[in-house]
């Protein structure tokens, strides 16, 4: 069976397994489309390397940051254009998230406002919000070929603050920043001043042919940001919690990585060991998952067309996630509910993705995840159709 053939071939039963929080939160006969986990078998070079690892011991793992996943980690993102990172400016953490949290703490002070583009994956609003700071929440415009920067918006929302969050690629739309975004984003950072912490944990889910561009790419903001990555959403080893923090500006890395200090733990042993896999020899399956991510994608896409025409969207650029914008129904106002209870899918609800007084601008919406076999991605749609359709007028 090739990979192709796996992703096509998912046991309903099997995924259902009881350690599964996407498949256990609702009952049996509910299809999860809902948290940013792929149903798909994880790579064998991983599941061989973990086997292996399983056969020596299970002490502290390199604490200090494995030199082997350093040296992997530092080739792969010179790829991306984060060429020249030292040791130093390279630490683990449990995973991207709190990472994210600890920006926030180190860069800012109570009260302050810190600047992000709405909507957006929610623990960027929620960092901002448990730790007692604003958010300047900038929504992005809808433009032709998909959602775009309002860039005199964000620069009038940077004036007084410290901290740019940058999602990129950027989740909930699948947006890929291009090459001109990132110049004026990067120019307004040196204007207004700014720390930049750019969470690319996307960024090797990408369907554009392009190359991908860090936002720290370019030496100018260099000393001024944060990159947060890992391995779990390319990958799909979320219960391996592991991320990284990099950037050329090692006291800046040391600044915002010791915020946390024990509060954050640390990696463990068999997260650092599946990264170290997932670099040496998962590039061949992970080509293989973005090709059947890609035809799932064009599939949706088609079938919304054909099917479901008032629903508004963009093709997404990157992850495995479609932001649709279904306030033409008549019952927008509790879509999520809705199609739970009538179509017996489970999404995730566009409100969870803005800060408190953003929150009507995105009711309506909803992020549905098509990381899963076409049949089944099919068969909740046909359910999402039936449900949807029968109560629009005409």
């Amino acid at each position: 069976m090739t990979q192709a053939d796996s992703h096509g071939a998912l046991d309903r039963a099997l995924l259902r397994h009881p350690d599964s929080y996407k498949w256990t939160l609702h009952p049996e006969d509910v299809i999860p489309m809902w948290i940013a986990d792929m149903d798909f078998p994880v790579a064998p070079p991983i599941l061989a390397a973990l086997q292996d690892r399983l056969t020596r011991g299970l002490g502290y793992p390199q604490l200090s940051g494995d030199p082997v996943l350093k040296g992997l980690l530092r080739d792969h993102l010179a790829t991306q254009g984060l060429s020249g990172l030292k040791d130093e400016g390279i630490t683990f953490l449990p995973g991207v998230v709190p990472g994210i949290y600890a920006a926030v703490h180190a860069l800012t002070t109570p009260g302050e406002a810190v600047v992000t583009m709405t909507p957006v994956y929610h623990p960027f609003h929620l960092s901002i919000t448990d730790q007692g700071r604003r958010v300047a929440g900038v929504p992005l415009r809808e433009g032709n070929d998909g959602y775009e920067i309002n860039f005199a918006a964000l620069d009038a929302a940077a004036r007084g603050s410290r901290l740019l969050l940058l999602c990129h690629p950027h989740n909930p739309t699948g947006r890929v920043w291009s090459a001109e975004e990132l110049g004026k984003l990067r120019d307004l950072a040196i204007a207004r001043d700014l720390f930049v912490l750019s969470d690319e944990l996307h960024a090797d889910l990408r369907f554009t042919d392009a190359p991908f561009e860090a936002f720290a790419a370019d030496p100018r903001v260099r000393s001024r940001t944060i990159t947060l990555t890992g391995p779990c959403k390319a990958y799909n080893t979320a219960g391996l919690g592991i991320g990284a923090m990099v950037g050329h500006n090692e006291k800046l890395v040391a600044r915002v990585r010791g915020a946390a200090g024990g509060l954050m733990g640390h990696e463990s042993a068999l997260s650092i060991t599946m990264w170290q896999a997932a670099l040496r020899e998962g590039g061949p399956w992970l080509a293989e998952t973005l090709a059947y991510l890609r035809g799932n994608r064009d599939f949706l896409v088609a079938y919304l067309r054909e099917h479901l025409p008032w629903v508004r969207f963009h093709p997404v650029q990157s992850t495995y996630l479609a932001w649709l914008d279904l306030r033409a129904h008549p019952m927008a106002g509790d879509i999520q509910n809705v199609l739970l209870s009538e179509a017996r899918v489970a999404v995730h609800d566009g409100p969870l993705f803005a800060p408190e007084p953003q929150k009507g601008l995105y009711q309506g919406f909803i992020r549905v995840n098509f990381a899963t076999s076409r049949p089944l991605l099919q068969e909740a749609l046909d359910r999402m159709r039936t449900a949807l359709n029968s109560a629009m007028p005409g």
